[in-house]
Protein backbone atom coordinates (compact mmCIF):
# COMPACT_ATOMS: atom_id res chain seq x y z
CA UNK A 1 0.00 0.00 0.00
CA UNK A 2 1.07 3.44 -0.52
CA UNK A 3 2.25 6.13 1.75
CA UNK A 4 -0.85 8.03 -0.30
CA UNK A 5 -3.29 5.01 0.59
CA UNK A 6 -1.70 5.11 4.38
CA UNK A 7 -3.04 8.54 4.64
CA UNK A 8 -6.64 7.58 3.65
CA UNK A 9 -7.87 6.05 6.81
CA UNK A 10 -10.97 4.61 7.31
CA UNK A 11 -12.83 6.89 9.42
CA UNK A 12 -14.82 5.55 12.62
CA UNK A 13 -17.90 6.49 14.64
CA UNK A 14 -21.10 6.82 12.71
CA UNK A 15 -18.91 8.20 9.86
CA UNK A 16 -16.93 5.31 9.79
CA UNK A 17 -20.27 3.09 9.79
CA UNK A 18 -21.65 5.02 7.11
CA UNK A 19 -19.07 4.72 4.49
CA UNK A 20 -17.72 0.97 6.05
CA UNK A 21 -20.59 -0.46 6.86
CA UNK A 22 -20.75 -3.32 3.44
CA UNK A 23 -17.16 -4.56 4.23
CA UNK A 24 -18.04 -4.43 8.21
CA UNK A 25 -21.15 -6.35 8.44
CA UNK A 26 -20.16 -9.04 5.83
CA UNK A 27 -16.71 -9.44 7.81
CA UNK A 28 -18.66 -9.44 11.20
CA UNK A 29 -21.49 -12.18 9.93
CA UNK A 30 -18.41 -14.19 8.80
CA UNK A 31 -17.09 -13.89 12.29
CA UNK A 32 -20.22 -14.66 13.86
CA UNK A 33 -20.63 -17.97 12.25
CA UNK A 34 -16.82 -18.86 13.46
CA UNK A 35 -17.37 -17.12 16.83
CA UNK A 36 -21.04 -19.21 17.66
CA UNK A 37 -19.78 -22.57 17.87
CA UNK A 38 -16.17 -21.41 19.84
CA UNK A 39 -18.13 -19.46 22.28
CA UNK A 40 -19.96 -22.39 23.11
CA UNK A 41 -17.28 -25.01 22.98
CA UNK A 42 -14.67 -22.73 25.37
CA UNK A 43 -17.41 -22.56 27.56
CA UNK A 44 -18.14 -26.32 27.92
CA UNK A 45 -14.40 -27.10 28.20
CA UNK A 46 -14.35 -24.92 30.60
CA UNK A 47 -17.25 -26.20 32.80
CA UNK A 48 -19.22 -23.16 32.55
CA UNK A 49 -22.46 -22.75 30.87
CA UNK A 50 -22.25 -22.55 27.23
CA UNK A 51 -24.25 -18.96 27.47
CA UNK A 52 -21.16 -17.36 29.29
CA UNK A 53 -19.41 -17.89 25.87
CA UNK A 54 -22.01 -16.38 24.27
CA UNK A 55 -22.12 -13.72 26.97
CA UNK A 56 -18.66 -12.66 26.44
CA UNK A 57 -19.10 -12.76 22.73
CA UNK A 58 -21.99 -10.18 23.18
CA UNK A 59 -20.45 -7.83 24.96
CA UNK A 60 -16.85 -8.19 23.15
CA UNK A 61 -17.88 -7.15 20.61
CA UNK A 62 -21.60 -4.73 20.73
CA UNK A 63 -18.99 -2.82 23.87
CA UNK A 64 -15.83 -3.52 23.92
CA UNK A 65 -14.59 -2.76 20.27
CA UNK A 66 -15.82 1.05 21.25
CA UNK A 67 -13.69 1.09 24.27
CA UNK A 68 -10.35 -0.88 23.03
CA UNK A 69 -7.24 0.73 21.75
CA UNK A 70 -7.48 -1.48 18.58
CA UNK A 71 -8.85 -1.40 15.42
CA UNK A 72 -10.16 -4.68 13.87
CA UNK A 73 -9.83 -7.04 16.55
CA UNK A 74 -12.08 -9.56 17.67
CA UNK A 75 -13.29 -9.58 21.19
CA UNK A 76 -14.17 -13.05 23.27
CA UNK A 77 -13.71 -16.18 24.94
CA UNK A 78 -10.11 -17.92 24.01
CA UNK A 79 -9.03 -21.30 24.34
CA UNK A 80 -6.13 -20.25 25.94
CA UNK A 81 -7.89 -18.99 28.83
CA UNK A 82 -9.89 -22.56 28.52
CA UNK A 83 -7.32 -24.02 31.79
CA UNK A 84 -7.62 -20.71 33.87
CA UNK A 85 -11.07 -20.56 33.93
CA UNK A 86 -11.91 -24.34 33.86
CA UNK A 87 -9.48 -24.18 37.63
CA UNK A 88 -10.80 -21.13 38.92
CA UNK A 89 -14.23 -22.92 39.16
CA UNK A 90 -13.46 -26.40 40.34
CA UNK A 91 -11.67 -24.26 43.38
CA UNK A 92 -14.05 -21.21 43.91
CA UNK A 93 -17.46 -22.21 41.98
CA UNK A 94 -18.77 -20.90 38.96
CA UNK A 95 -19.92 -17.85 40.56
CA UNK A 96 -16.79 -17.26 42.55
CA UNK A 97 -14.85 -17.32 39.16
CA UNK A 98 -17.43 -14.60 38.17
CA UNK A 99 -15.94 -12.44 40.67
CA UNK A 100 -12.10 -12.87 39.73
CA UNK A 101 -13.68 -12.18 36.53
CA UNK A 102 -14.86 -8.59 37.78
CA UNK A 103 -11.34 -8.06 39.72
CA UNK A 104 -9.24 -9.15 37.15
CA UNK A 105 -11.33 -6.17 34.65
CA UNK A 106 -10.81 -3.34 37.24
CA UNK A 107 -7.10 -4.45 36.92
CA UNK A 108 -7.04 -4.02 33.82
CA UNK A 109 -7.98 -0.85 34.02
CA UNK A 110 -5.99 0.37 36.54
CA UNK A 111 -2.93 -1.02 34.71
CA UNK A 112 -4.19 1.11 31.64
CA UNK A 113 -4.59 4.09 33.46
CA UNK A 114 -0.56 2.93 34.88
CA UNK A 115 0.44 2.96 30.82
CA UNK A 116 1.54 -0.53 31.60
CA UNK A 117 1.09 -1.24 27.91
CA UNK A 118 4.44 -1.97 27.16
CA UNK A 119 4.89 -4.52 29.93
CA UNK A 120 4.33 -7.60 27.19
CA UNK A 121 7.82 -6.03 26.33
CA UNK A 122 9.28 -7.92 29.16
CA UNK A 123 8.44 -11.20 28.58
CA UNK A 124 10.05 -13.90 26.17
CA UNK A 125 9.00 -14.70 23.05
CA UNK A 126 9.94 -18.81 23.11
CA UNK A 127 8.05 -18.56 26.82
CA UNK A 128 5.06 -17.25 25.73
CA UNK A 129 4.79 -19.21 22.96
CA UNK A 130 5.69 -22.48 25.37
CA UNK A 131 2.89 -21.49 27.24
CA UNK A 132 0.80 -21.43 24.52
CA UNK A 133 1.87 -24.85 23.66
CA UNK A 134 1.00 -26.00 26.91
CA UNK A 135 -2.40 -24.97 26.90
CA UNK A 136 -2.71 -26.24 23.73
CA UNK A 137 -1.59 -29.93 24.81
CA UNK A 138 -4.26 -29.39 27.93
CA UNK A 139 -7.06 -28.58 25.71
CA UNK A 140 -6.08 -32.04 23.47
CA UNK A 141 -6.03 -34.01 26.14
CA UNK A 142 -9.52 -33.25 27.96
CA UNK A 143 -11.20 -32.22 24.67
CA UNK A 144 -10.45 -35.60 22.91
CA UNK A 145 -12.17 -38.03 25.78
CA UNK A 146 -15.27 -35.27 25.37
CA UNK A 147 -15.10 -35.62 21.27
CA UNK A 148 -14.81 -39.52 22.37
CA UNK A 149 -18.12 -39.73 24.08
CA UNK A 150 -16.33 -40.12 27.57
CA UNK A 151 -17.71 -37.58 29.89
CA UNK A 152 -16.15 -38.35 33.10
CA UNK A 153 -13.15 -36.55 35.01
CA UNK A 154 -9.28 -38.05 34.41
CA UNK A 155 -8.02 -36.65 37.50
CA UNK A 156 -4.40 -35.06 36.93
CA UNK A 157 -3.07 -33.94 33.27
CA UNK A 158 -1.13 -37.46 33.31
CA UNK A 159 -4.18 -39.29 34.29
CA UNK A 160 -6.15 -37.49 31.29
CA UNK A 161 -3.19 -38.57 29.00
CA UNK A 162 -2.65 -41.97 29.68
CA UNK A 163 -6.43 -42.65 29.43
CA UNK A 164 -6.79 -41.94 25.65
CA UNK A 165 -6.44 -45.14 24.52
CA UNK A 166 -9.31 -46.28 27.18
CA UNK A 167 -11.29 -44.16 26.10
CA UNK A 168 -10.68 -44.59 22.13
CA UNK A 169 -11.48 -48.55 23.07
CA UNK A 170 -14.89 -47.71 24.71
CA UNK A 171 -16.05 -45.13 22.38
CA UNK A 172 -19.83 -45.14 21.84
CA UNK A 173 -19.63 -45.63 18.19
CA UNK A 174 -22.59 -42.65 17.33
CA UNK A 175 -20.57 -39.67 19.46
CA UNK A 176 -17.07 -41.11 18.54
CA UNK A 177 -18.03 -40.82 15.02
CA UNK A 178 -19.07 -37.80 15.30
CA UNK A 179 -16.12 -35.80 17.19
CA UNK A 180 -13.89 -37.67 14.66
CA UNK A 181 -15.56 -36.44 11.51
CA UNK A 182 -15.42 -32.84 13.15
CA UNK A 183 -11.50 -33.32 13.54
CA UNK A 184 -11.31 -34.24 10.50
CA UNK A 185 -13.04 -31.44 8.94
CA UNK A 186 -11.21 -29.02 11.08
CA UNK A 187 -8.30 -30.17 9.29
CA UNK A 188 -8.76 -30.78 6.03
CA UNK A 189 -11.10 -27.87 5.24
CA UNK A 190 -8.31 -24.88 4.98
CA UNK A 191 -6.48 -27.01 2.51
CA UNK A 192 -10.22 -26.79 -0.15
CA UNK A 193 -9.55 -23.97 -2.40
CA UNK A 194 -13.14 -24.20 -4.30
CA UNK A 195 -14.80 -21.18 -4.75
CA UNK A 196 -16.93 -20.21 -1.91
CA UNK A 197 -16.50 -23.41 -0.64
CA UNK A 198 -13.48 -22.28 0.66
CA UNK A 199 -15.01 -18.77 2.44
CA UNK A 200 -17.85 -21.33 4.60
CA UNK A 201 -16.15 -21.67 8.15
CA UNK A 202 -14.51 -24.94 9.04
CA UNK A 203 -16.73 -24.61 12.53
CA UNK A 204 -19.42 -23.96 10.66
CA UNK A 205 -19.33 -26.82 8.67
CA UNK A 206 -18.50 -28.88 11.61
CA UNK A 207 -21.20 -28.11 13.53
CA UNK A 208 -23.94 -28.44 11.02
CA UNK A 209 -22.89 -31.81 10.10
CA UNK A 210 -22.93 -32.69 13.74
CA UNK A 211 -26.55 -31.27 14.34
CA UNK A 212 -27.73 -33.87 10.80
CA UNK A 213 -26.06 -36.84 12.25
CA UNK A 214 -26.77 -36.21 15.82
CA UNK A 215 -30.44 -36.14 14.65
CA UNK A 216 -29.68 -39.23 12.29
CA UNK A 217 -28.52 -41.37 15.23
CA UNK A 218 -30.85 -40.06 17.92
CA UNK A 219 -28.57 -38.82 20.52
CA UNK A 220 -29.65 -38.48 24.00
CA UNK A 221 -29.90 -34.95 25.62
CA UNK A 222 -26.89 -36.03 27.63
CA UNK A 223 -24.64 -35.75 24.34
CA UNK A 224 -26.46 -32.52 23.54
CA UNK A 225 -25.93 -29.08 24.50
CA UNK A 226 -29.99 -28.72 25.10
CA UNK A 227 -29.87 -29.68 28.91
CA UNK A 228 -26.96 -27.05 29.48
CA UNK A 229 -29.03 -23.93 27.59
CA UNK A 230 -31.50 -21.98 29.42
CA UNK A 231 -35.29 -22.28 28.01
CA UNK A 232 -34.79 -18.25 28.26
CA UNK A 233 -32.52 -15.67 27.68
CA UNK A 234 -32.78 -13.80 30.66
CA UNK A 235 -32.12 -17.76 32.46
CA UNK A 236 -28.48 -17.78 31.21
CA UNK A 237 -27.31 -14.66 33.61
CA UNK A 238 -25.56 -15.23 36.41
CA UNK A 239 -23.99 -12.86 39.07
CA UNK A 240 -20.46 -13.31 40.87
CA UNK A 241 -20.04 -14.59 44.86
CA UNK A 242 -17.98 -12.20 45.79
CA UNK A 243 -18.24 -13.92 49.74
CA UNK A 244 -15.72 -16.76 48.21
CA UNK A 245 -13.14 -14.48 48.10
CA UNK A 246 -13.03 -13.91 51.77
CA UNK A 247 -13.70 -18.03 52.33
CA UNK A 248 -10.63 -18.75 50.14
CA UNK A 249 -8.43 -15.99 49.55
CA UNK A 250 -5.49 -17.91 48.59
CA UNK A 251 -7.05 -19.70 45.92
CA UNK A 252 -9.13 -16.24 44.70
CA UNK A 253 -5.30 -14.52 44.57
CA UNK A 254 -3.85 -17.20 42.22
CA UNK A 255 -6.75 -16.82 40.00
CA UNK A 256 -6.88 -13.21 39.95
CA UNK A 257 -2.98 -13.31 38.88
CA UNK A 258 -3.50 -15.79 37.01
CA UNK A 259 -6.63 -13.86 34.80
CA UNK A 260 -4.98 -10.55 34.62
CA UNK A 261 -1.64 -11.71 33.18
CA UNK A 262 -2.49 -14.05 30.68
CA UNK A 263 -5.55 -12.23 29.39
CA UNK A 264 -3.72 -9.05 29.27
CA UNK A 265 -0.90 -11.08 27.63
CA UNK A 266 -2.44 -12.13 24.84
CA UNK A 267 -4.49 -9.43 24.06
CA UNK A 268 -1.79 -7.22 23.71
CA UNK A 269 0.07 -9.91 22.05
CA UNK A 270 -2.92 -10.26 19.58
CA UNK A 271 -3.50 -6.58 19.06
CA UNK A 272 0.19 -6.18 18.30
CA UNK A 273 0.32 -9.31 15.65
CA UNK A 274 -3.10 -8.07 13.99
CA UNK A 275 -1.44 -4.37 13.63
CA UNK A 276 0.61 -6.05 11.35
CA UNK A 277 -2.02 -7.63 9.04
CA UNK A 278 -3.82 -4.29 8.88
CA UNK A 279 -3.65 -3.10 5.12
CA UNK A 280 -3.87 0.82 6.68
CA UNK A 281 -1.04 -0.06 9.13
CA UNK A 282 -3.06 1.47 12.34
CA UNK A 283 -1.43 1.19 15.61
CA UNK A 284 -3.19 -0.12 18.16
CA UNK A 285 -3.07 2.18 21.90
CA UNK A 286 -2.21 -0.62 24.02
CA UNK A 287 -2.67 1.33 27.48
CA UNK A 288 -6.59 2.06 25.78
CA UNK A 289 -6.86 -1.78 24.92
CA UNK A 290 -5.56 -2.59 28.91
CA UNK A 291 -8.20 0.09 29.95
CA UNK A 292 -11.23 -1.41 27.53
CA UNK A 293 -10.75 -5.23 27.67
CA UNK A 294 -10.76 -4.18 31.95
CA UNK A 295 -14.18 -2.27 31.50
CA UNK A 296 -15.80 -5.11 29.20
CA UNK A 297 -14.22 -7.77 31.52
CA UNK A 298 -15.80 -6.70 33.93
CA UNK A 299 -19.44 -6.19 32.77
CA UNK A 300 -18.83 -9.49 30.62
CA UNK A 301 -18.28 -11.38 34.33
CA UNK A 302 -20.41 -9.62 36.23
CA UNK A 303 -23.65 -10.72 33.38
CA UNK A 304 -21.95 -14.36 34.10
CA UNK A 305 -19.79 -14.31 31.08
CA UNK A 306 -16.24 -15.78 30.69
CA UNK A 307 -12.86 -13.75 30.84
CA UNK A 308 -12.11 -12.01 27.10
CA UNK A 309 -9.45 -11.25 25.28
CA UNK A 310 -9.01 -10.34 21.70
CA UNK A 311 -8.67 -13.35 19.65
CA UNK A 312 -6.23 -13.79 16.89
CA UNK A 313 -7.87 -16.18 14.95
CA UNK A 314 -10.74 -14.57 14.66
CA UNK A 315 -9.39 -11.12 14.32
CA UNK A 316 -6.90 -12.29 11.52
CA UNK A 317 -9.94 -13.58 9.46
CA UNK A 318 -11.52 -10.23 10.44
CA UNK A 319 -8.73 -8.35 8.30
CA UNK A 320 -8.75 -11.15 5.92
CA UNK A 321 -12.88 -11.32 5.15
CA UNK A 322 -12.26 -7.30 4.11
CA UNK A 323 -13.16 -5.48 7.48
CA UNK A 324 -12.52 -2.09 8.02
CA UNK A 325 -13.18 -0.67 11.49
CA UNK A 326 -14.52 -1.69 14.81
CA UNK A 327 -17.80 -2.10 13.70
CA UNK A 328 -17.01 -5.30 12.35
CA UNK A 329 -16.37 -6.50 15.86
CA UNK A 330 -19.69 -4.72 16.40
CA UNK A 331 -21.57 -6.87 14.17
CA UNK A 332 -20.68 -9.98 14.69
CA UNK A 333 -21.55 -9.19 18.90
CA UNK A 334 -25.06 -8.44 17.42
CA UNK A 335 -25.38 -11.29 15.25
CA UNK A 336 -24.56 -13.27 18.44
CA UNK A 337 -27.63 -11.57 20.17
CA UNK A 338 -29.74 -12.37 17.80
CA UNK A 339 -29.02 -16.05 17.57
CA UNK A 340 -29.30 -16.80 21.19
CA UNK A 341 -32.70 -14.84 21.70
CA UNK A 342 -34.53 -16.14 18.82
CA UNK A 343 -32.44 -19.60 17.95
CA UNK A 344 -31.67 -21.38 20.92
CA UNK A 345 -33.89 -24.09 20.33
CA UNK A 346 -31.50 -25.26 17.61
CA UNK A 347 -27.97 -24.44 19.60
CA UNK A 348 -29.09 -27.25 21.77
CA UNK A 349 -29.33 -29.64 18.95
CA UNK A 350 -25.49 -29.52 18.68
CA UNK A 351 -23.62 -32.53 20.33
CA UNK A 352 -21.00 -31.92 23.09
CA UNK A 353 -18.46 -34.33 20.99
CA UNK A 354 -18.76 -31.69 18.08
CA UNK A 355 -17.73 -28.96 20.31
CA UNK A 356 -15.05 -30.98 21.89
CA UNK A 357 -13.38 -32.36 18.62
CA UNK A 358 -12.96 -28.27 17.33
CA UNK A 359 -11.51 -27.39 20.50
CA UNK A 360 -9.16 -30.64 19.90
CA UNK A 361 -7.84 -29.43 16.94
CA UNK A 362 -7.89 -25.71 18.11
CA UNK A 363 -5.60 -26.81 20.92
CA UNK A 364 -3.25 -28.72 18.43
CA UNK A 365 -2.74 -25.22 16.49
CA UNK A 366 -1.78 -23.82 19.61
CA UNK A 367 0.90 -26.48 20.40
CA UNK A 368 1.74 -27.17 16.95
CA UNK A 369 5.04 -29.52 16.31
CA UNK A 370 5.94 -26.26 13.66
CA UNK A 371 6.20 -24.02 16.58
CA UNK A 372 8.83 -26.21 18.24
CA UNK A 373 10.91 -26.37 15.10
CA UNK A 374 10.64 -23.07 14.54
CA UNK A 375 11.86 -22.05 18.07
CA UNK A 376 14.91 -24.63 17.07
CA UNK A 377 15.62 -22.71 14.00
CA UNK A 378 15.94 -19.33 15.98
CA UNK A 379 17.94 -20.90 18.42
CA UNK A 380 18.82 -24.02 20.90
CA UNK A 381 18.24 -21.55 23.58
CA UNK A 382 15.15 -20.92 22.22
CA UNK A 383 13.82 -24.09 22.55
CA UNK A 384 14.82 -24.76 25.57
CA UNK A 385 12.85 -21.75 26.85
CA UNK A 386 9.81 -23.02 25.10
CA UNK A 387 9.91 -26.95 25.85
CA UNK A 388 11.00 -25.91 29.76
CA UNK A 389 7.76 -23.93 29.90
CA UNK A 390 5.42 -26.14 27.73
CA UNK A 391 6.34 -29.02 29.97
CA UNK A 392 5.77 -27.59 33.47
CA UNK A 393 2.60 -25.67 32.17
CA UNK A 394 1.08 -29.28 31.53
CA UNK A 395 2.17 -31.37 34.21
CA UNK A 396 2.59 -28.79 36.96
CA UNK A 397 0.87 -25.10 36.62
CA UNK A 398 0.68 -22.41 33.87
CA UNK A 399 2.10 -19.27 36.32
CA UNK A 400 4.82 -22.10 37.82
CA UNK A 401 5.37 -23.09 33.53
CA UNK A 402 5.97 -18.98 32.89
CA UNK A 403 8.25 -18.73 35.95
CA UNK A 404 10.44 -21.27 34.95
CA UNK A 405 10.87 -20.53 31.78
CA UNK A 406 11.60 -17.25 32.33
CA UNK A 407 14.70 -18.32 35.29
CA UNK A 408 16.16 -20.89 32.12
CA UNK A 409 16.04 -17.66 30.31
CA UNK A 410 17.67 -15.55 32.59
CA UNK A 411 20.38 -17.88 33.64
CA UNK A 412 21.05 -18.39 29.55
CA UNK A 413 21.47 -14.41 29.51
CA UNK A 414 23.75 -13.94 32.37
CA UNK A 415 25.61 -16.81 31.02
CA UNK A 416 26.12 -14.88 27.40
CA UNK A 417 26.65 -11.54 28.78
CA UNK A 418 29.56 -12.93 30.64
CA UNK A 419 27.20 -12.49 34.30
CA UNK A 420 27.08 -9.28 34.22
CA UNK A 421 24.08 -8.57 36.79
CA UNK A 422 24.16 -4.82 36.47
CA UNK A 423 22.92 -4.86 33.00
CA UNK A 424 20.18 -7.47 33.23
CA UNK A 425 17.26 -5.17 33.91
CA UNK A 426 18.71 -1.46 32.91
CA UNK A 427 20.08 -1.39 29.87
CA UNK A 428 23.74 0.66 28.94
CA UNK A 429 22.67 3.17 25.76
CA UNK A 430 23.01 6.85 24.57
CA UNK A 431 21.01 8.98 22.23
CA UNK A 432 22.55 11.72 20.73
CA UNK A 433 21.02 13.86 18.52
CA UNK A 434 22.89 14.99 15.18
CA UNK A 435 20.20 17.36 13.32
CA UNK A 436 17.20 15.20 11.68
CA UNK A 437 19.57 12.15 12.40
CA UNK A 438 19.53 10.33 15.86
CA UNK A 439 21.96 7.45 16.99
CA UNK A 440 21.77 5.36 19.59
CA UNK A 441 24.23 3.48 21.27
CA UNK A 442 24.05 0.06 23.03
CA UNK A 443 26.69 -0.91 25.05
CA UNK A 444 27.15 -4.44 27.21
CA UNK A 445 23.86 -6.83 26.01
CA UNK A 446 20.43 -6.15 25.33
CA UNK A 447 17.94 -8.99 26.59
CA UNK A 448 14.54 -9.54 27.37
CA UNK A 449 14.99 -7.87 30.97
CA UNK A 450 15.99 -4.92 30.20
CA UNK A 451 13.92 -3.77 27.04
CA UNK A 452 11.02 -2.55 28.14
CA UNK A 453 13.24 0.85 29.08
CA UNK A 454 15.06 0.33 25.90
CA UNK A 455 11.43 0.30 23.69
CA UNK A 456 10.44 3.50 26.56
CA UNK A 457 13.59 5.70 25.22
CA UNK A 458 13.27 4.99 21.90
CA UNK A 459 9.66 5.63 21.79
CA UNK A 460 10.90 9.35 22.95
CA UNK A 461 12.70 9.83 19.68
CA UNK A 462 10.52 12.41 17.56
CA UNK A 463 8.65 11.24 14.62
CA UNK A 464 10.53 11.27 11.10
CA UNK A 465 14.26 11.31 12.16
CA UNK A 466 16.81 9.11 10.66
CA UNK A 467 17.27 6.79 13.65
CA UNK A 468 21.14 4.89 13.51
CA UNK A 469 20.82 1.61 16.45
CA UNK A 470 24.40 1.00 16.72
CA UNK A 471 25.15 -2.39 18.03
CA UNK A 472 29.04 -2.62 17.74
CA UNK A 473 29.37 -1.93 21.40
CA UNK A 474 27.44 -5.28 22.67
CA UNK A 475 28.73 -8.49 23.48
CA UNK A 476 24.96 -9.63 22.89
CA UNK A 477 21.38 -9.30 21.42
CA UNK A 478 18.91 -11.71 22.22
CA UNK A 479 15.78 -13.23 20.22
CA UNK A 480 13.06 -11.05 21.83
CA UNK A 481 15.17 -7.88 21.17
CA UNK A 482 15.81 -8.64 17.79
CA UNK A 483 12.31 -8.73 17.16
CA UNK A 484 11.06 -6.32 19.29
CA UNK A 485 13.28 -4.30 17.38
CA UNK A 486 11.98 -5.30 14.14
CA UNK A 487 8.66 -4.28 15.22
CA UNK A 488 10.18 -1.22 16.47
CA UNK A 489 11.62 -0.33 13.02
CA UNK A 490 8.15 -0.81 11.47
CA UNK A 491 6.09 1.26 13.69
CA UNK A 492 8.60 4.18 13.35
CA UNK A 493 9.35 3.90 9.41
CA UNK A 494 5.22 4.82 9.52
CA UNK A 495 5.64 8.05 10.74
CA UNK A 496 8.09 8.78 7.46
CA UNK A 497 11.36 8.42 9.32
CA UNK A 498 13.97 5.27 8.87
CA UNK A 499 16.14 2.92 10.78
CA UNK A 500 19.46 1.54 10.49
CA UNK A 501 21.20 -0.81 12.27
CA UNK A 502 25.13 -1.06 12.43
CA UNK A 503 26.31 -3.67 14.08
CA UNK A 504 29.27 -6.37 13.69
CA UNK A 505 27.30 -9.07 15.70
CA UNK A 506 26.18 -12.01 14.35
CA UNK A 507 23.01 -14.33 14.38
CA UNK A 508 23.68 -17.31 16.77
CA UNK A 509 22.00 -19.32 13.94
CA UNK A 510 20.88 -18.27 10.14
CA UNK A 511 17.11 -17.60 11.26
CA UNK A 512 17.03 -13.26 10.66
CA UNK A 513 15.34 -13.16 14.34
CA UNK A 514 18.24 -15.46 15.66
CA UNK A 515 20.02 -13.90 18.95
CA UNK A 516 23.11 -12.02 18.21
CA UNK A 517 26.93 -12.55 19.58
CA UNK A 518 30.24 -11.86 19.00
Amino acid sequence: MSNNQNTMLPKTGIVGLAENWKFDIVSGFIIFLIALPLCLGIAMASNAPPMAGIITGIVGGVICGFISGSHVTINGPAAGLIVIVLGAIADLGYEGALAVGVICGVLQIVLGILRAGKMTNFFPLSVVHGMLAGIGVIIMAKQIHVALGDYSAKGSMLDTIIAIPSSIVSMPFEVGIIGIICIFIMVIWPFIKIGLIKKIPAPLVAVMLAVFLGQVFGLTDNELLKPLLPANIMDGFASPDFAILGVAPGAALKWIVMYTFVASLESLLTASAVDKLDPWKRQSNMNKEFIGKGIANSIASLLGGLPMIAEVVRSAANVQNGARTIWSNFFHGLFLLICVAFFTKYLGMIPKAALAGILVVIGFRLAHPKEFLHAMHIGKEEFLFMAVTTAIVVLQDLLMGVFAGMIVAFIVNIARTGFVLSNLFIPSMEIQEDGDKTNVRFKSSLGFGNFISVRTQLDQIPAGKNVVLDFNDCRYVDHTVVERLSDFTLEYEQTGGSVNKVTTLRGTTNHPMSAWSK
